[in-house]
């Protein structure tokens, strides 16, 4: 009940009402809070002027006033407007529910709360005193009955008051004469709490005590405050009961107001049965709206479920965040190692070639030096013939050593600069774009069945994503299997999220499903969605594989041609399956050609008669006999020709796989082929002589039932 608190508490004082009226817009205030925000409007502007001038026009300008209220000139006498007006502009004050109140422009004296329907209870009001909504802000004029023109609502007053009691401290024992104890049951007939020693003591059950009601506590308050029931009297003819409710009004009235005010002539019944349909009513949209609450706290269980998935969804991805950071982390780490172990050999093999160029050079210095030394030495012997005995000797050394140190070995044979740039800005950049990326698979799409449908031997596949999906896709897979129970085979890849699929199977079973896909690969299958496909087989003649002296018209059912030879035309949908019956009749037949009727494979011969190549099974035929042909081969001659307005049918069952022929109804010849199976197209042969056309979605004929036709005679 602590959620219904807030519909007891008044929007002006922010407590819980006391003496409710009930506002025509069915809002309700406390008396006293109803009285302190009475607003005196001025004596020289009526609500007509105001309106009309537009002067003293507040926030809220309500077009159709009269619709607004509930009561009107006509049946109330509230003002002269009769109806909602414009508030004088006034200071306003708030609530302590935060609602705009207007202060009375008069001294007003402390709220204090009376019992309407008393007169004289209430002071007198101002004249012209304007009350304004503190909820909905419409305001409106009060008549010389003031506030006792509101009516009482009873029913709000009476819930504040179970409500009060029902949060109320435990009741006591009226009989307990040192520190009463907790009441455990209340005498209905004695009014009278009791615990239960006191019971046992005062009021024990025998006796005339024996047929006294005795009820818990709680309920014997409430019944207490609620018994016995108050009559409802009339607001306007006080000393009348209510008894009737005005249907137009909407609202109880009395007899004197059917007999001499506004509702003589209104609809009125009876007061119980209305409050019985009211209740009925009531009760009606408190199931539809207690609906929406139980769906409502199961939404909010549910949302509650997802906070705590989100909170154990977070850590764990937080985890699996820091754990891939790690990870970086010790792979930069070990890069590191590795490029400084690179830069240590770098050093180590620059120190080590310095420092052998510089024990190269210390040598060889030692021994120029030495050598320069005793060059010295020899040039200052004064003995000629010694000196030139050696001295050409010393020459060549002197000028060898030179060129030895002329040939770059005073250049330094390493750099001290380290010939090593680390290239981070890639790196760099990776990181700077380091970010998120799907990292989930989409979930399994949702079939759409108001928009899957098949027609004739085509299925149209519809499909989307589930609404609170975020996960992104790149395309979908369509698969259907062969019709036949078998595997599953993909019939679709692609973004679009509908798909016709033509060339199926006549009079199958088909079991489809799709599937989402992204970078991070696929996801689940959908439901599985079985499909029929149609029993009887609807198709034309196709104009995009005929011959081009075929001439179609009729929507592709009728065809001739241009040529006096023979040429084929196919008809447009496949069949490989069941039982189909077709006919085609003979609208213009001239100089007795030989036109061919019959089945063909998809790559049979265009430009020869039906049946000349082994690509189709035909029945060709004249004016008076016809023959069976395959790959050349003509047999079983039969009587029986064709003429203008002939029909000439063709009967394929692939349950027994076999073809027949029928001319006016009747069959012609036996059988004509057996062990047909695989993929056929009905087909067609004819010149400029002949005119045909086609006719499809036939029924079985009657003589004929699969299984129990004459195999006798047949050929392939």
């Amino acid at each position: 009940m602590d959620e219904m608190e807030e519909e007891l508490k008044c929007p002006v004082c922010g407590s819980f009402f006391r003496e409710p009226i009930i506002l025509p817009c069915s809002h309700n205030i406390c008396l006293a809070c109803a009285r302190n925000i009475l607003v005196q409007t001025p004596d020289a502007e009526s609500p007509q002027s105001s309106r009309a001038s537009g002067s003293g026009v507040s926030d809220y300008d309500y077009l159709d006033l009269d619709k607004m209220s509930l009561y009107s000139e006509a049946d109330s006498g509230y003002g002269s407007y009769g109806g909602f007006v414009s508030a004088p502009t006034t200071p306003c004050q708030k609530s302590p529910n935060g609602v705009r109140v207007f202060p009375p422009t008069v001294p007003q004296p402390p709220p204090q709360h009376h019992l309407l329907g008393q007169p004289g209870s209430l002071p007198p009001i101002p004249r012209n005193s304007c009350i304004t909504c503190p909820q909905c802000h419409r305001s409106l004029i009060l008549d010389d009955r003031g506030l006792r023109g509101f009516a009482k609502n009873r029913v709000l007053e009476g819930v504040v008051d179970r409500y009060q009691q029902s949060k109320a401290a435990a009741l006591k024992c009226q009989l307990c004469e040192k520190s009463p104890k907790e009441a455990t049951v209340m005498c209905e007939q004695c009014d009278v709490f009791y615990c239960d020693p006191c019971r046992l003591r005062c009021h024990p059950p025998r006796g005339p005590l024996a047929k006294h009601r005795l009820v818990p506590p709680a309920q014997g308050r409430i019944s207490r405050r609620t018994s016995p029931r108050k009559i409802s009297t009339c607001t306007e003819h006080e000393l009348e009961n209510l008894s009737m409710y005005c249907v137009q009004c909407k609202m109880p009235v009395c007899y004197q107001c059917l007999e001499e005010g506004k509702h003589g002539t209104h609809e009125v019944k009876a007061l119980g049965a209305m409050w019985k349909l009211h209740k009925g009513q009531l009760s009606q949209a408190l199931n539809i709206l207690s609906d929406r609450a139980t769906e409502a706290k199961e939404f909010l269980v549910q949302l509650r479920n997802m906070v705590q998935h989100i909170q154990e969804n977070g850590v764990e991805f937080e985890a699996c965040l820091v754990a891939q950071c790690d990870a970086l982390i010790d792979a930069l780490n070990r890069r590191k190692a590795q490029l400084l172990t690179r830069v240590n050999k770098e050093h180590e093999h620059k120190l080590k070639v310095v420092r052998d160029q510089i024990s190269h050079c210390t040598v060889k210095l030692r021994q120029t030096t030495g050598l320069m030394e005793y060059c010295l030495e020899v040039i200052k012997e004064n003995d000629p013939s010694g000196f030139l005995q050696i001295s050409d000797a010393l020459i060549r050394r002197v000028h060898l050593t030179e060129g030895q140190w002329g040939k770059g070995t005073l250049t330094p044979r390493m750099t001290s600069d380290f010939d090593l740039t680390l290239d981070s800005g890639p790196l760099l950049q990776t990181i700077h774009q380091l970010d998120f990326v799907q990292m989930k698979v989409p979930a399994a799409p949702m079939l759409q069945l108001e928009e899957c449908c098949t027609i004739n031997n085509s299925a149209t596949l519809s499909w989307k994503q589930p609404p609170l999906s975020t996960v992104a896709v790149d395309g979908y897979i369509l698969e259907l299997d062969d019709g036949n129970g078998g595997q599953f085979r993909e019939v679709y890849v692609g973004t679009e999220m509908i798909c016709t699929v033509d060339g199926l199977h006549y009079n199958s079973t088909y079991m489809s499903r799709v599937k989402a896909f992204n970078a991070s690969g696929l996801g689940q299958y959908s439901k599985t969605l079985v499909m029929q496909t149609s029993e009887i087989a609807w198709f034309t003649f196709d104009p995009t594989s005929a011959h081009p002296d075929i001439i179609l018209s009729n929507d592709n059912l009728t065809v001739t041609c241009s040529s006096y030879d023979d040429r084929v035309v196919m008809g447009n949908s496949g069949l490989s399956r069941g039982v189909h019956y077709w006919e085609v009749t003979v609208d213009r037949y001239d100089n007795h050609p030989d036109p061919a009727f019959g089945v063909a494979r998809g790559d049979v011969l265009k430009d020869v008669m039906l049946g000349k190549d082994d690509k189709a099974w035909a029945m060709y035929v004249d004016n008076n006999r016809s023959w069976f042909m395959h790959n050349n081969s003509h047999t079983n001659r039969a009587d029986g020709g064709i003429s203008k307005g002939a029909t000439v049918g063709v009967l394929l069952d692939f349950t027994r796989g076999i073809l027949m022929f029928l001319i006016n109804d009747e069959q012609q010849g036996p059988v004509a082929f057996d062990g047909i199976e695989g993929l056929y197209y009905p087909a067609v042969s004819l010149n400029r002589n002949v005119q045909m056309t086609l006719h499809t979605g036939l029924p079985i004929p009657d003589f004929y039932t699969p299984g129990e036709a004459d195999l006798q005679g047949a050929e392939c």
